[in-house]
């Protein structure tokens, strides 16, 4: 059974290891965890004269640097001067040269939420009148291309290391003592230290080029690596790095005095502990003490420095970070040992129904932490029951509560398993058994043929003699070596067929190697998530935006302006009607509805939606607009800036498939 067993382990875990890796590489570019909700000059904005200085606006405190802010003029030189300042909030301002001529400018920048991501965007407003640029800004981020898939990769290795050691060592202490002992789970748990420590040294590493350029060859930027270092979340990388150390202190002694005292029911093996059980206690208890403090110092290292950290009730948020993830390590890492343990510890050393139940009750504690803990995290980041599926961040949560609920499911199943479980020691009990009466039996002796032999004289008897019992030995210690490898053939084999003989247990192994299937999902979509920007920020920048754009349409009028434009992709479902709405279609701000319905006028879904405004009499545009999608059939975008009146041509471009896709075109006046 085992050989038809152990390919379909393999296929399993390699098909859920590449779901894991197609989820992380086909998850989009992690929005900005910091919006930009304001500038003076607006955006696309027409001023009269030259301002002495452009502020920027964002949602939350950033980290800026010497170049985090660039204003370019129309043949793309800098315009800006003096580093960027932070006079009030969340306002940062830039001096501008003085004496600029009329003409459109472009503003870039590339700052640093106050949550470790980088932000990055760029816009342009002009003075007198707009007019062509040779600026051309680049849409990809330093977030985004190869250093920041080696980030996110690196994330991800990181939280696996952190769940592994953790949960691992905390199986052993809390579950299963005598795992202390076997080899696969020493490699377990030195394994999730190793990845921790390498992923933690190579975040270190790109964590310039990351918040900066974007470049792979800055990774080895000397200067950037120092710079990093005086940042919050250089400072607890280095923490990181330095609890691990104390992390490998206590891995030597969990495997070393501790795995020499755990007593797996040999009373030779605890005869060895000269101390006793008290001495034993003592350890238990001084490694599950220092191993929940190293533990939560690590966790420490994320909550200070991310999500947790910034927003609301920070001081409260920290602390429930740091026990959610302890929470996670016990489930999820105790969940990757017993895996192990089930498939991989010996028979002399099996993991029995105590050590299954034992786990089952941390699991289910841990459960329950992780759904108190869990509801104030989703209150906290999205703030709203529309966030849900309005943000980003939402749907993912909504994705990852499904997972948790399917991986409970799973866990139910095990507990009945478990219930079922023979204890594996009456089966060790029968194995010794059987081998000692094995041994019992004569390994035999050489044939006494010499004593047949006629004797001719003393000495020749006396030759003869030492010359049979010389040979008699040397087979005798042949046969000897050859019946040892027999035996030790025979106990692998019986090895084998005793640890797949209980089909409960082979229940119980299928059962949680499902459970640690979803797991691995789960840990993918959990550090998506980390990456992501709150649905509670997301939402407030969206609703500044509106404020913004509201207010500057009052006293300009009310004339919005409706464009109904019937579309023909030419593929499968390609027929439709979409209509435009533009409020108050007035030069400045303005909010801009799009509605697509399929021909019985119902709403429906298309992959894309872009709008372009051009003003042909004045040679302006295209300005490109990109909606947001807000519902089935509907996107919205605020805050679209218009520079002047005239007769403007708005292009649509639907895209329903990935090769079908037309552009539509109305006029309208505005202004």
């Amino acid at each position: 059974m085992t050989q038809t067993i152990a390919p379909r382990v393999r296929t399993l875990v390699l098909l859920i290891l590449a779901v894991a890796g197609a989820l992380l590489a086909g998850a989009a570019p992690a929005s900005a965890h910091a919006a930009l909700t304001g500038s003076d000059p607006a955006q696309g904005a027409v001023v009269d004269t030259a301002p002495p200085q452009l502020s920027l606006t964002f949602s939350e405190p950033v980290a800026v640097g010497d170049d985090s802010v660039r204003v370019l003029d129309p043949k793309g030189e800098r315009v800006d001067k003096g580093d960027p300042a932070n006079p009030s909030g969340t306002t940062y301002s830039v001096r501008l040269v003085s004496g600029l001529p009329d003409g459109t400018y472009t503003v870039a920048y590339q700052v640093v939420s106050a949550d470790s991501h980088p932000v990055a965007g760029a816009f342009t407003f002009s003075i007198g009148a707009p007019s062509e640029t040779t600026v051309a800004v680049s849409a990809q981020g330093s977030d985004e291309g190869l250093v920041g898939w080696l980030y996110g990769f690196g994330r991800y290795v990181s939280y696996a290391g952190f769940v592994v050691l953790a949960g691992g060592a905390c199986f052993v202490l809390a579950c299963w003592a005598p795992g202390a002992r076997v080899r696969a789970v020493q490699r377990l748990v030195v394994s999730g230290w190793l990845a921790l420590t390498a992923a933690t040294l190579g975040l270190l590493m790109l964590r310039g080029s990351y918040t900066t350029s974007g470049r792979i060859g800055d990774v080895f930027d000397l200067e950037l690596l120092g710079d990093v270092l005086q940042t919050k979340t250089g400072a607890a990388l280095v923490s990181r790095l330095l609890l691990l150390a104390a992390a490998a202190l206590f891995i030597a002694v969990l495997f070393g005095a501790y795995a020499r005292t755990a007593d797996a029911g040999d009373p030779d093996r605890a005869a060895e502990s000269d101390g006793g059980e008290p001495d034993k206690r003592d350890l238990t208890f001084g490694l599950a003490l220092g191993g929940t403090v190293v533990a939560a110092g690590l966790a420490a290292s994320w909550a200070m420095s991310e999500h947790a950290s910034q927003g609301l009730q920070a001081g409260v948020a920290m602390p429930v970070d740091v026990v959610h993830l302890l929470a996670v390590a016990a489930w999820l890492g105790g969940l990757t040992a017993l895996l192990v343990a089930l498939y991989r510890a010996p028979v002399e050393t099996p993991v029995g129904r105590d050590a299954v139940r034992r786990f089952s009750r941390l699991a289910f504690g841990s459960v329950v932490t992780l759904a108190v803990t869990g509801v104030y995290q989703s209150w906290r980041q999205l703030g709203s029951w529309s966030a849900f599926t309005d943000t980003r961040y939402g749907q993912l949560l909504l994705v990852k509560i499904a997972l948790v609920a399917v991986m409970v499911a799973v866990a139910f199943l095990s507990r009945r398993w478990t219930q079922r479980l023979a204890d594996a020691r009456v089966s060790a009990a029968a194995e010794g058994t059987e081998r000692a009466e094995e041994e019992k039996q004569p390994a035999g002796t050489a044939p006494a043929e010499a004593s047949e032999t006629p004797i001719t004289s003393e000495a020749s008897k006396a030759s003869k003699a030492s010359k049979a019992e010389n040979d008699a030995a040397g087979q005798d210690s042949v046969r000897a070596a050859q019946l040892a490898r027999q035996r030790a053939a025979a106990e692998a084999a019986r090895q084998k067929r005793l640890r797949d003989a209980d089909p409960n247990r082979f229940g119980l192994r299928r059962s949680v190697l499902a459970e640690a299937g979803v797991a691995v999902v789960l840990l993918a979509v959990t550090t998506v998530l980390t990456q992501t920007e709150p649905g509670r920020t997301e939402q407030d920048a969206r609703a500044a935006a509106a404020t913004s754009s509201s207010a500057s349409a009052t006293g300009q009028g009310s004339g919005a302006v409706s464009l109904t434009m019937p579309f023909d992709t030419g593929g499968k479902n390609g027929k439709g009607v979409v209509s435009i709405d533009l409020d108050p279609a007035q030069a400045g701000d303005n909010a801009l509805h799009v509605y697509v319905e399929g021909p019985d006028g119902t709403p429906v879904d298309v992959p894309e939606v872009k709008i372009a405004l051009t003003l042909a009499a004045q040679d302006i545009g295209p300005l490109p607009v990109a909606p947001d999608r807000i519902a089935t059939g509907h996107w919205s975008a605020s805050g679209v800036q218009i520079p002047m009146a005239g007769d403007w041509k708005v292009e649509v471009t639907v895209r329903t498939s990935d090769i079908d896709q037309v552009t539509v075109s109305k006029n309208a006046q505005i202004g």
